[in-house]
């Protein structure tokens, strides 16, 4: 069964990272293993100037990791953006969903959030809406969420996809 992919979606401003906050605790209160995605069409920078890992990036490193005892990450240079699904290989064993803040162009379930204030325009095609979530009653078939009901739709992923914590009883608090 492959790993269930939502991509959160909306104008910039609209509260998609707030909204992912609250929909992450969720799930991870309800036992869930989540990975989160967030697309950047920008060269972004993890790391401060200055910093050890930015200075062996700097020197020439095609991949600078660090490691904690509670951390991992991996800066990899790369030729070409990966796809939405190279990335979900990568965690597809480790986790339950993947939650995405972006991606609108791929192929993926997407939830947007509107709110009355940037206007009824959506960024998602309707045929590719599991849902919405915003503070104005639009006239598409999918279900309406309040900004703050993560919980609703932490019932909706697991209704449309079927879904079920991997490891019972791991519910954690956030």
């Amino acid at each position: 069964m492959s790993i269930p992919i939502v991509s959160v979606v909306g104008n910039s401003s609209a509260g998609k990272t707030t909204f992912l906050e609250k929909l992450i605790r969720e799930l991870k209160r309800r036992g869930y293993r989540v990975a989160a995605v967030k697309h950047d069409a920008h060269s972004f920078q993890m790391d401060e100037p200055g910093k050890d890992t930015y200075r062996l990036a700097e020197a020439g490193s095609d991949v600078v990791m660090i490691s904690s005892p509670r951390k991992l990450a991996l800066l990899e240079k790369v030729d070409e953006e990966r796809s939405l699904d190279d990335l979900a290989a990568m965690v597809s064993d480790r986790v339950d969903v993947i939650l995405t803040e972006g991606y609108r162009g791929a192929a993926k379930a997407k939830i947007e959030v509107s709110r009355r204030e940037f206007g009824s325009e959506l960024v998602a095609p309707p045929q590719n809406l599991l849902a919405l979530v915003t503070d104005q009653q639009l006239k598409l078939d999918v279900p309406h969420f309040g900004l703050d009901d993560a919980s609703g739709v932490a019932d909706l992923l697991e209704r449309h996809f079927g879904l079920a914590p991997a490891r019972a009883g791991t519910a954690t608090t956030a």
